[in-house]
């Protein structure tokens, strides 16, 4: 029970000496040098995460003597050393050094000096004497003289202004020459150079990365504001300034490899650093597990749509598609794009369409072959979808054909004068076996139509299958024709022909109708023959 209770009261006390950051001594006035019989006060400032309310003691430190416990933060110096104070559940604080000199002239300077600040020297003098001229130099160079101001202002100090500086003052009355002590002083850096540090740090093509610039504020100036960039080679801008220190990239690929950097900077006072390149290899994921399958499943409908899918279960960046017969060797077609998962379209599937086929995927880490799949199509007499546009475009042809040899036919008779076209009034067509036709005249001519092998005349319909050949004749009869004939056969000598065609008879439906013209021109247009 004692050691159980030990340990709870222990643990809190742990805990809060890891939570507070320490304190930070700050003096009035800022010089770290002042004559003797003068005071400087000091002040204990707690963190922001420490709220003052809270705090119910201050413990001050000369050396490693402990000077007093008091309730306020505030302490007044008079003696030469380094000061420290510590306050409830901190370690202590960094030390500040003072001076209280007893020479006729001193350098003071400020105890910290950040990189962006205005460093500020004075050159003070003892009691009641005045200074006629001072020079001031760093590191033994002269690097100001004055006549009427005994401050130095050095803006924008960087750490290259860091070094030891003294100053010469000229007495007002007199000619000796009086020499400060020397100081050194060193700038510090208002924040750390940045790190740029990646997560992961061997990141996988389409996958997420997360980039992180790394700084550290200094405790007297935590309170400064700070803003973020990133960038990746050649110049490429991955975010906005922004007060966060990380970014995410959702996802990242094989081209996007290469140095990367982040930049940090303070608005107020204006300072940026670099942090150094940090080269990132994105690694890719060779493809594997190809698979090929067809949309929809199962048999392909002649004429219906089919599509061939191609698909990985691992791989990453670009993949280069392609599809294959595997009976033929032929190459069907291939695709590059940022993906598993490739579609081949085959808009009408016929009876050629059948057979084996793979796909094979390559994103340049490695090669994928899927299994053979075997595709059967079905029903491949309704396959009409490559034959309509050619009946169309086959009767359309057939028509402008057939006008134009009319056309030509009708010109002709004109200029002889016999044109049954352009005599029709002249003409008197026989009506009866006994009446013959006038000369000069048409005459009306029994067609046969030829059925596979046989030849049908009258009303027998042909059957399915069959060859039909049509023909349109047109005869001219002289005087002794036209008195001896009242018919005239296809084999007659005198007889044009300006039609002829061979088509299929095409089934019938279920009302037992022939199908349309149109299909009627689909099935047994590759059959047709002009005159």
């Amino acid at each position: 029970m004692l050691l159980w209770a030990s340990l709870l009261v222990l643990a809190p006390v742990r805990g809060q000496l890891a939570a507070f950051p320490k304190p930070v001594i700050s003096l009035h006035p800022p010089w770290t040098t002042v004559f003797k019989g003068e005071a400087v006060t000091l002040t204990c400032n707690a963190s922001r995460v420490h709220a003052a309310e809270n705090i119910k003691r201050y413990w001050w430190y000369l050396g490693t003597q402990t000077l007093r416990e008091i309730p306020g933060n505030t302490l007044k110096a008079r003696v030469s050393g380094t000061y420290k104070c510590q306050i409830q559940g901190s370690s202590p604080s960094d030390g500040v050094s003072l001076i209280f000199s007893s020479d006729l002239l001193i350098l003071q300077t400020p105890h910290s000096v950040f990189e962006g600040d205005t460093l500020t020297l004075r050159c003070q003098v003892k009691g009641r004497e005045k200074l006629a001229a001072v020079k001031y130099s760093w590191n033994g160079n002269v690097i100001s003289t004055s006549w009427n101001s005994q401050d130095l202002l050095i803006p924008r100090a960087s750490l290259n202004n860091s070094g030891n500086y003294q100053c010469i003052g000229f007495l007002e009355g007199n000619h000796y020459t009086y020499r400060s002590n020397n100081r050194i002083i060193k700038i510090q850096e208002l924040f750390s150079r940045p790190k740029l540090e990646v997560t992961p740090p061997q990141p996988t093509e389409g996958g997420p990365v997360n980039l992180s610039c790394q700084t550290e504020l200094r405790l007297e100036r935590s309170d400064t504001l700070l803003s973020f960039i990133f960038f990746r080679d050649p110049g490429v801008m991955l975010s906005n300034w922004s007060r966060s220190p990380e970014v995410q990239l959702t996802a990242i690929w094989r081209e996007d490899s290469g140095s990367y950097w982040c930049v940090v900077a303070a608005v107020v006072p204006s300072i940026r650093k670099h942090s150094l390149p940090l080269q990132v290899r994105v690694q890719g994921v060779p493809v594997s597990g190809a698979l090929l399958e067809t949309q929809p499943g199962g048999p392909a409908a002649g004429g219906e749509r089919l599509v061939l899918v191609c698909s990985v279960a691992e791989g990453t960046g670009d993949t280069t598609f392609s599809w294959h017969r595997e009976d033929t060797g032929e190459c069907l077609g291939s695709k590059r794009q940022r993906s598993r998962r490739a579609e081949l379209e085959v808009l009408a599937v016929g009876g050629s369409h059948a057979g084996r086929y793979y796909c094979m995927a390559d994103n340049g880490h490695g090669l994928a072959r899927s299994a053979a799949l075997n595709v059967t199509v079905t029903g491949t007499w309704r396959n009409r979808g490559g034959l309509i546009a050619a009946g169309a475009t086959g009767g359309l042809l057939s028509s402008l054909l057939l006008a134009v040899i009319l056309w030509l036919y009708r010109r002709h008779q004109r200029k002889s004068g016999d044109g049954f076209l352009g005599n029709t009034a002249r003409c008197h067509t026989a009506t009866g076996p006994g009446e013959a036709a006038r000369a000069g005249c048409p005459v009306p001519v029994e067609l046969p139509q030829l059925y596979g092998k046989r030849q049908v005349y009258g009303n027998v319909p042909p059957a399915e299958g069959d060859l039909v050949y049509s023909e349109v004749q047109v005869t001219q009869l002289g005087q002794e024709g036209a008195a001896s004939s009242s018919r005239t056969s296809l084999e007659d000598k005198h007889a044009s022909v300006v039609y002829s065609a061979v088509k299929t008879q095409l089934p019938q439906d279920s009302a037992g109708e022939v199908r349309s013209q149109d299909e009627d021109a689909m099935e047994g247009y590759e059959n047709v023959q002009f005159a």
